[in-house]
């Protein structure tokens, strides 16, 4: 299927991640320009982009998403570059690794992860929103994209995560939000959600090698698999797609192997090998 977004420009945050390599390598081979930001790994994206085919038709941006001047400056690199942006995913997050009820959670905690994962969101889609207005829409009809990059810990709740799950139920209202906002200045523009379950990344890995916690997790699904960082990707591809998805804006899209919130196994009827097996499969 054709999604309509060879050479379009897409803007990603925090390139330099699991879910965030698994966007850029999709949206490039679907014929795409990247602009891809990263902040404290800057210089390993940088390293990454120029070993991939389409380096050439890419562009690496050092930018903290907690600072609006680091991305105005970042959409206007793009712009010299490339001449505008059509699609922004503000993908760039973090997730703290130990287990905190909120009142042993640190104020620096609290504040880190609410900082990034919904203000850095926030920030990215306001840059985007500034730099639209100032390039206007496309001609063709083709409007631009914004999808961010939720989490169902935003819809169910996280135990020992509170910061975590506030700052992605946050996402929500921008959704919601700024897709009455963004067809003022673009009116074919839409605004859409991509909300992962568990998905094995860098950041959640060491979390996943723990005996027990796969088959812990999988309770919850009718699929008893983990996400990988390409069936993200996929999805967010097809949400940004002028063509796929033309009429569709305002949407949030679980991507949890039907994730319910409650449990469906038993931790005895989940085999952890297989689960780590299909990971490896194409």
């Amino acid at each position: 299927m054709d999604l309509g977004l060879a050479d379009k420009v897409v803007f990603v945050t925090g390139a330099s991640g699991g879910i965030g390599r698994a966007l850029m390598e999709t949206f490039a081979e679907e014929g795409a320009r990247v602009v891809a930001t990263g902040n404290a790994k800057h210089e390993e994206l940088e390293r990454y982009v120029a070993s991939r085919p389409w380096g050439a038709r890419a562009l690496c941006v050092r930018a903290d998403v907690t600072q609006p001047g680091d991305l105005a400056s970042a959409f206007a690199s793009a712009r010299a570059r490339f001449g505008r942006v059509d699609v922004c995913v503000p993908n760039a997050g973090l997730w703290p690794r130990e287990h905190l009820p909120l009142h042993r959670a640190s104020e620096a905690r609290i504040r880190g992860a609410i900082d990034i994962n919904l203000m850095g969101a926030l920030w990215t889609a306001r840059a985007f929103m500034e730099h639209l207005e100032a390039v206007g829409a496309r001609e063709d009809g083709h409007g631009a994209a914004l999808c961010f990059i939720g989490s169902t810990a935003g819809r169910f709740g996280e135990r020992d995560h509170a910061e975590y799950s506030i700052a992605k139920a946050g996402l929500y209202g921008l959704v919601r939000t700024l897709k009455n906002e963004l067809v003022r200045i673009d009116p074919y523009a839409r605004v859409n959600m991509v909300e992962p379950g568990w998905t094995v990344t860098h950041m959640v890995r060491e979390e996943l090698s723990r005996p027990g916690v796969i088959a812990g997790v999988c309770r919850t699904m009718p699929l008893r698999q983990l996400a990988r960082a390409v069936d993200i990707a996929r999805s967010v591809a097809w949400l940004c797609s002028p063509l796929a998805s033309r009429h569709t804006s305002g949407q949030v899209l679980t991507i949890a192997g039907g994730m319910e919130g409650r449990s469906l196994w038993a931790l005895e009827d989940t085999d952890e090998a297989a689960v780590r097996a299909r990971l490896a499969a194409p």
